[in-house]
């Protein structure tokens, strides 16, 4: 090559990654992620930039960000009749209910909302038992969204009892992500639904032409079903059977738990849902307004709850600091369970100043995941927690997939929330935080279960680990902000 092509070459080499560092500092982002970002376009040639352009900068597409003006609008009216509704009584609750109750709200604009009954189900059989007979005794419509459907075993049963609803006449809608559910997407189950009356819809669907101009890691990770109206269910289940998902990868059944929901809360799941069937279904925005499965729904028990929709498009990180208050807030007790723990510093510092000030922190993670990056990553972060006091405590007894956090036996969140940068700022999540100790203490008699079976780590044992460990697992901590 003659010397003048290799000095452009070098000239526009240095001027994109110029432009890029300039744009990354301008974003004003986490610092953590903004020098991730900056040292991956600084030390890969072209290749950082590729990746940048490609992993770095939230884009969801211009048909989408059309609809979500469309659809603010009417959103807005909502949360507005919501809010004449928020005569909750916190005198009854925590003292520090009130204030997180006020924080989310402001960030994520749903209100807390008095008068729910919550049923925790922590066994899958339990769960599928129930959602089945809901289906069964539905009489206008049945919506869903998870993250991930795979056929086999009870999820087959669910499917023929959506389709039972839908031979005599009953709205069913299903709404899963396009990548983590492709396999049932492609399969003759979904055709055969799509035959028989139920919608069935990818969200945030992907492709090589797509992403030129869409973000292909947000990912729906929501896990939703209302019934009528009436009936809603959250938690971190997928529409999986766990005898038959994932069992060549050597972690065991995962285990997962959902909350059965009536009441106001109701309302809150099915405006979440509504909103993202309508963004990705294209269908008219009427599908928000008042109608026979969107109404006031009648108080049906003691619980305060508040539904916490998060998301990419979230950019003041709302959901992280609704958890960031709600960790400082412990003052005797707290207990998180999560399958994927890739904390960023503000996280780990929450975590470690509770412990260092006499809370009794208790982390409970899966001792296998089915992500080696992952589980490097996060082993990294465990010696500063357990040096602060953290107790790390290590589940044998499959995929611990359920993500809960208690706090002093006096408020929990519950959902489909990973303690991971991907969760907190990527994908599209929900959360219930339940200021009601009854449920809280079912929560955390789960969480004590779970413990039952754990090992806890010792750090004595930790900090002994050869050199080339600590090197490896320090250099995937590195990449914990970009996971």
């Amino acid at each position: 090559m003659p010397h003048w092509f290799w000095e452009i070459s070098l000239s526009i080499d240095t001027l994109v990654r110029l432009s890029l560092a300039i744009r990354i500092v301008m974003r004003r982002r986490p610092v953590g992620t903004s020098l991730a970002w900056l040292t991956i376009v600084f030390f890969l040639p072209l290749a950082g930039a590729l990746v940048y352009l490609t992993f770095g900068e939230l884009r969801l597409g211009r048909r989408r960000a059309v609809w979500a003006t469309q659809v603010r609008r009417p959103v807005e009216r909502w949360l507005a009749g919501l809010r004449t509704r928020k005569d909750v009584a916190w005198s009854a609750q925590g003292a520090e209910c009130e204030p997180l109750a006020k924080l989310t709200e402001a960030s994520l604009g749903v209100p807390a909302l008095p008068g729910n009954q919550l049923q925790l189900l922590a066994e899958t059989d339990q769960v599928f038992r129930a959602l089945i007979s809901d289906i069964d005794a539905a009489q206008r419509s049945c919506q869903m969204v998870f993250y991930i459907w795979h056929p086999g075993g009870h999820t087959d049963e669910v499917a023929a009892a959506l389709l039972r609803a839908a031979a005599r006449g009953v709205t069913c809608r299903v709404l899963v992500d396009a990548v983590g559910s492709r396999p049932f997407l492609r399969s003759p189950l979904a055709a055969e639904l799509r035959a028989r009356g139920v919608h069935v819809v990818a969200a945030l669907p992907s492709g090589l032409l797509r992403a030129a101009f869409v973000r292909f890691d947000l990912r729906m990770h929501r896990k939703i079903v209302v019934i009528d109206g009436q009936i809603g269910y959250t938690g971190s289940l997928n529409m999986v059977d766990p005898r038959y998902f994932k069992q060549q990868a050597g972690v065991g059944q995962w285990v997962d738990a959902m909350v059965r929901v009536s009441g106001p809360a109701v309302e809150g799941l099915l405006g979440a849902f509504l909103v993202d069937w309508v963004l990705e279904s294209g269908e008219t925005v009427d599908r928000l307004a008042p109608s026979a499965d969107f109404h006031r729904q009648p108080e049906s028990g003691p619980a305060v709850v508040q539904v916490a929709p998060s998301g990419p498009l979230d950019t003041s990180d709302a959901i992280l600091r609704s958890l960031l208050m709600a960790i400082y807030s412990a003052r005797r007790e707290l207990i998180l369970t999560t399958p994927y723990f890739v904390p960023d510093e503000s996280l780990v510092a929450a975590l470690m100043s509770a412990a260092q000030r006499g809370v009794e922190v208790t982390l409970i993670v899966p001792g296998k995941v089915d992500s080696r990056l992952v589980r490097l990553a996060s082993q990294a972060f465990k010696g500063d927690l357990m040096a602060a006091g953290v107790r790390v405590a290590m589940f044998h007894g499959g995929l611990l997939h359920t993500k809960s956090i208690t706090v002093d036996g006096e408020f929990s969140l519950f959902g489909s929330l990973n303690l991971d940068p991907r969760s907190l700022h990527l994908n599209f999540e929900i959360t219930l935080v339940v200021y009601d100790r009854s449920f809280t203490a079912d929560l955390r008699g789960l969480q004590l279960a779970y413990l039952a079976n754990c090992e806890l780590m010792d750090l004595q044992q930790w900090q002994s680990r050869s050199r080339w460990q600590r090197f490896t697992e320090n250099a995937a901590r590195l990449a914990g902000p970009l996971l």
